[in-house]
Protein backbone atom coordinates (compact mmCIF):
# COMPACT_ATOMS: atom_id res chain seq x y z
CA UNK A 1 0.00 0.00 0.00
CA UNK A 2 1.47 3.50 -1.30
CA UNK A 3 2.80 5.11 2.38
CA UNK A 4 0.49 8.09 0.89
CA UNK A 5 -3.01 6.56 1.27
CA UNK A 6 -1.94 4.55 4.38
CA UNK A 7 -1.62 7.73 6.51
CA UNK A 8 -4.82 8.80 5.58
CA UNK A 9 -6.63 5.46 5.96
CA UNK A 10 -6.52 6.55 9.81
CA UNK A 11 -8.04 9.76 9.16
CA UNK A 12 -11.90 10.46 9.72
CA UNK A 13 -14.03 9.99 6.24
CA UNK A 14 -15.14 13.35 6.35
CA UNK A 15 -11.76 15.45 6.62
CA UNK A 16 -10.17 12.79 4.10
CA UNK A 17 -13.05 14.28 1.86
CA UNK A 18 -12.65 17.28 2.97
CA UNK A 19 -8.57 16.98 2.01
CA UNK A 20 -9.69 15.56 -1.56
CA UNK A 21 -12.20 18.69 -2.37
CA UNK A 22 -9.05 20.96 -1.31
CA UNK A 23 -6.61 19.38 -3.72
CA UNK A 24 -9.13 19.36 -6.18
CA UNK A 25 -9.58 22.97 -5.50
CA UNK A 26 -6.26 23.78 -5.47
CA UNK A 27 -5.41 21.81 -8.45
CA UNK A 28 -8.07 24.11 -10.86
CA UNK A 29 -6.56 27.46 -9.04
CA UNK A 30 -2.66 26.16 -10.33
CA UNK A 31 -4.94 25.67 -14.03
CA UNK A 32 -5.37 29.24 -13.84
CA UNK A 33 -2.10 30.98 -12.14
CA UNK A 34 -0.05 31.29 -15.37
CA UNK A 35 -3.17 33.39 -17.24
CA UNK A 36 -3.24 35.73 -14.12
CA UNK A 37 0.38 35.74 -14.37
CA UNK A 38 0.45 37.35 -17.60
CA UNK A 39 -2.30 39.85 -16.73
CA UNK A 40 -0.79 43.37 -15.86
CA UNK A 41 0.31 44.05 -12.24
CA UNK A 42 -2.59 45.55 -10.51
CA UNK A 43 -1.32 48.51 -7.63
CA UNK A 44 -0.90 47.67 -4.10
CA UNK A 45 -4.10 47.98 -1.95
CA UNK A 46 -3.45 48.91 1.29
CA UNK A 47 -6.31 47.95 3.66
CA UNK A 48 -6.64 50.02 6.90
CA UNK A 49 -9.38 51.00 9.65
CA UNK A 50 -8.97 54.41 11.47
CA UNK A 51 -11.12 55.11 14.50
CA UNK A 52 -12.19 58.83 15.16
CA UNK A 53 -10.82 61.49 13.47
CA UNK A 54 -7.50 59.32 12.85
CA UNK A 55 -5.85 60.13 9.53
CA UNK A 56 -5.96 57.85 6.26
CA UNK A 57 -2.33 57.96 4.96
CA UNK A 58 -1.89 58.67 1.71
CA UNK A 59 -0.52 56.60 -0.40
CA UNK A 60 2.87 56.05 -2.13
CA UNK A 61 3.43 56.19 -5.68
CA UNK A 62 0.83 53.82 -7.54
CA UNK A 63 -0.42 52.09 -4.10
CA UNK A 64 -4.28 52.49 -3.10
CA UNK A 65 -4.67 53.06 0.69
CA UNK A 66 -8.19 52.46 1.89
CA UNK A 67 -9.30 53.64 4.92
CA UNK A 68 -12.63 52.04 6.99
CA UNK A 69 -14.06 54.63 9.17
CA UNK A 70 -15.01 53.48 12.72
CA UNK A 71 -16.23 55.41 15.99
CA UNK A 72 -13.74 56.14 18.39
CA UNK A 73 -15.65 53.89 20.96
CA UNK A 74 -14.21 50.79 18.94
CA UNK A 75 -11.06 51.51 19.10
CA UNK A 76 -9.94 49.47 21.60
CA UNK A 77 -12.92 47.05 21.86
CA UNK A 78 -13.01 43.41 20.64
CA UNK A 79 -13.69 43.15 17.21
CA UNK A 80 -17.41 42.47 16.77
CA UNK A 81 -16.88 39.09 14.67
CA UNK A 82 -15.41 38.06 17.91
CA UNK A 83 -17.26 39.08 20.94
CA UNK A 84 -20.99 37.00 19.22
CA UNK A 85 -21.29 33.64 20.92
CA UNK A 86 -21.27 30.46 18.53
CA UNK A 87 -22.70 28.60 21.79
CA UNK A 88 -25.26 25.74 20.04
CA UNK A 89 -27.64 26.58 22.97
CA UNK A 90 -27.64 30.45 21.30
CA UNK A 91 -28.16 29.03 17.46
CA UNK A 92 -31.98 29.47 16.22
CA UNK A 93 -34.22 26.49 16.40
CA UNK A 94 -34.76 26.88 12.57
CA UNK A 95 -31.03 26.30 11.98
CA UNK A 96 -31.06 22.80 13.75
CA UNK A 97 -33.86 22.19 11.97
CA UNK A 98 -31.67 22.70 8.27
CA UNK A 99 -29.57 21.17 9.53
CA UNK A 100 -31.26 17.66 10.81
CA UNK A 101 -32.61 17.83 6.68
CA UNK A 102 -29.23 17.12 4.88
CA UNK A 103 -28.24 14.35 7.89
CA UNK A 104 -29.53 11.37 6.10
CA UNK A 105 -28.28 12.82 2.03
CA UNK A 106 -25.72 10.71 0.02
CA UNK A 107 -24.85 10.22 -3.43
CA UNK A 108 -24.02 12.76 -6.50
CA UNK A 109 -23.60 16.39 -5.15
CA UNK A 110 -23.90 15.53 -1.33
CA UNK A 111 -20.25 15.75 -0.30
CA UNK A 112 -20.43 12.77 1.70
CA UNK A 113 -18.24 9.51 2.21
CA UNK A 114 -21.54 7.54 1.16
CA UNK A 115 -22.17 6.27 -1.85
CA UNK A 116 -20.66 7.09 -5.80
CA UNK A 117 -19.72 10.66 -6.33
CA UNK A 118 -20.52 11.73 -2.96
CA UNK A 119 -17.54 13.74 -2.75
CA UNK A 120 -18.65 15.94 -6.04
CA UNK A 121 -20.58 18.21 -3.86
CA UNK A 122 -17.79 19.50 -1.35
CA UNK A 123 -16.73 22.20 -4.02
CA UNK A 124 -20.04 23.84 -3.85
CA UNK A 125 -20.35 23.48 -0.60
CA UNK A 126 -17.40 25.51 0.28
CA UNK A 127 -18.44 27.72 -2.21
CA UNK A 128 -21.69 28.26 -0.60
CA UNK A 129 -20.74 28.03 3.50
CA UNK A 130 -17.79 30.90 1.93
CA UNK A 131 -20.98 33.00 1.10
CA UNK A 132 -23.02 32.63 3.25
CA UNK A 133 -20.12 33.56 5.93
CA UNK A 134 -19.46 36.71 3.13
CA UNK A 135 -23.10 37.82 3.67
CA UNK A 136 -22.59 37.78 7.61
CA UNK A 137 -19.34 38.76 8.17
CA UNK A 138 -18.32 41.92 9.63
CA UNK A 139 -19.51 45.87 8.61
CA UNK A 140 -16.50 46.45 6.60
CA UNK A 141 -16.61 46.11 3.21
CA UNK A 142 -13.09 46.18 1.74
CA UNK A 143 -14.37 45.31 -1.74
CA UNK A 144 -16.27 48.32 -1.92
CA UNK A 145 -14.06 50.17 -0.51
CA UNK A 146 -11.27 49.32 -2.81
CA UNK A 147 -13.94 50.14 -6.05
CA UNK A 148 -14.82 52.85 -4.98
CA UNK A 149 -10.81 54.41 -4.83
CA UNK A 150 -10.53 52.80 -8.13
CA UNK A 151 -13.44 54.59 -9.47
CA UNK A 152 -11.87 57.83 -7.95
CA UNK A 153 -8.41 57.70 -9.80
CA UNK A 154 -9.95 56.71 -12.96
CA UNK A 155 -12.07 59.99 -13.05
CA UNK A 156 -8.79 62.35 -13.55
CA UNK A 157 -7.39 59.46 -16.23
CA UNK A 158 -8.73 61.84 -18.84
CA UNK A 159 -7.91 65.09 -17.80
CA UNK A 160 -4.76 64.23 -16.68
CA UNK A 161 -4.49 62.31 -20.28
CA UNK A 162 -5.53 65.78 -21.99
CA UNK A 163 -3.31 67.86 -20.11
CA UNK A 164 0.04 65.83 -21.12
CA UNK A 165 -0.75 65.77 -24.24
CA UNK A 166 -1.01 69.73 -24.41
CA UNK A 167 2.52 69.72 -22.76
CA UNK A 168 3.96 67.44 -25.67
CA UNK A 169 2.45 69.51 -27.89
CA UNK A 170 3.52 72.41 -26.82
CA UNK A 171 7.27 70.92 -26.65
CA UNK A 172 6.65 70.02 -30.62
CA UNK A 173 5.81 73.47 -31.37
CA UNK A 174 9.22 75.14 -29.47
CA UNK A 175 11.24 72.54 -30.80
CA UNK A 176 10.42 73.27 -34.20
CA UNK A 177 10.26 76.96 -33.81
CA UNK A 178 13.99 76.72 -32.93
CA UNK A 179 14.80 74.27 -35.87
CA UNK A 180 13.71 76.92 -38.20
CA UNK A 181 15.47 79.85 -36.35
CA UNK A 182 18.83 78.31 -36.76
CA UNK A 183 17.89 77.15 -40.24
CA UNK A 184 17.40 80.85 -41.01
CA UNK A 185 20.77 81.95 -39.24
CA UNK A 186 22.47 79.31 -41.17
CA UNK A 187 20.87 80.77 -44.66
CA UNK A 188 21.59 84.19 -43.74
CA UNK A 189 25.70 83.22 -42.97
CA UNK A 190 25.55 81.66 -46.20
CA UNK A 191 23.62 84.24 -48.25
CA UNK A 192 25.99 86.40 -50.60
CA UNK A 193 26.18 90.21 -48.86
CA UNK A 194 24.38 92.73 -50.88
CA UNK A 195 25.79 95.44 -52.03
Amino acid sequence: MDSRIAAIEGVDPVIRHSLTGLALVTAFAGLSAPAAAQQAAEPKVNQLIVYGDDECPAGQGDEIVVCARKAESERYRIPTILRESTSPQNEAWTNKVLAYETVGRGGTQSCSPVGPGGFTGCTSKLINDAYKEKATGSDVKMAELIAAERAKRLATIDADAAETQRRVEQAEKDYLARQQALEEAEAAKKAPPKP
